[in-house]
């Protein structure tokens, strides 16, 4: 079984981003990291959270988790759990390419449970962790309980088929209008293009298993940003998890006129600097 790992950063600015810790992007559910975190769409320029973030002088990774996109296609669910194996993997491979031990991590919705569970489970690896469409215990999730529905399927079988059609409503079942309609059909012909499936694994957890993390055990700065309109948690849900955070430094974000797909959102500029300014917050006292 092999991952599919992806690189970007801005030679001329390597002295910069050599002093700073690798930025690790960890995608979702439904759209694997290319096109979650670097489209390339001919008359539709700017689309890239990976070039944005090495134009900024970072060296960012992003990886297909197992099942998905350009990584082996398994029997497996790929879950939260199996997330979390892909992620000490990848980051064996960044301490390999930089000689850095330790990493930002951004997760994006199931994503952001993945990046989570790494930190409860490598404490001592994570520096600072963005979580973006974050979910804790499900309570009174909008998208969660419209979800449920499929319970049985995805015990049933490690693969659920998807179309253009469930795509595109990741973009437009909480509010319609927040993402450029050019984009959701370039981003859904590219995830399409790697398979008709991905994994159920994500979706069982966030149905039926939730809390998979205690904020307790987060030692690590946290950045908790969601979408105005995202339907995945409840504002109470991500404040109690908030709440609960051990480490003094930690921030939260509601961002107006985006919903759940934040980094593809017409305004994805304004999550783009919201995670760039949390990940830059001690670099003085560091002397970067």
């Amino acid at each position: 079984m092999s991952l599919y790992m992806r690189n970007k950063f801005v030679p001329e600015l390597k002295d910069t981003s050599s002093k700073r810790p690798p930025v690790i992007l960890v995608h979702g559910s439904s759209l694997s990291a290319t096109p979650s975190f670097d489209m390339q769409i001919d008359g539709l320029p700017d689309y890239s959270f990976m070039d944005w973030l090495a134009r900024k002088g970072w060296d960012v990774w992003t990886l297909d988790h197992e099942s998905y996109g350009q990584s082996t296609k398994t029997d497996s669910n790929s879950d939260v759990a199996c997330g979390v194996e892909d992620l000490k993997e990848a980051t064996k491979v960044i301490a390999e390419v930089t000689g850095k031990l330790q990493f930002h991590l951004y997760g994006l919705s199931s994503g952001a449970l993945r990046a989570t569970s790494f930190a409860q489970a490598q404490p001592d690896q994570v520096v600072r962790l963005a979580l973006d469409a974050f979910v804790w215990t499900g309570e009174g999730s909008p998208t969660l309980t419209k979800r449920r529905e499929g319970v049985e399927q995805y015990k049933a079988s490690p693969r659920r088929q998807i179309d253009e059609a469930m795509i595109a409503s990741i973009f437009t079942r909480d509010e319609p209008g927040t993402s450029d309609p050019r984009l959701i059909d370039a981003c859904a012909k590219m995830q399409l293009s790697y398979a008709d499936f991905v994994p159920t694994g994500t979706y069982l957890d966030m149905t039926t298993r939730l809390p998979l993390v205690q904020p307790e055990n987060i030692t690590a700065p946290v950045l908790v940003v969601r979408g105005e309109h995202d339907g995945i948690a409840t504002m109470a849900d991500l404040l109690a998890f908030f709440e609960k955070l051990p480490n003094g430094d930690r921030q939260f974000s509601v961002l107006a006129g985006l919903a759940h797909c934040t980094p593809l959102g017409l305004r994805r500029h304004v999550l783009w600097q919201t995670v760039e300014d949390f990940l830059r917050v001690g670099e003085a006292e560091q002397g970067a």
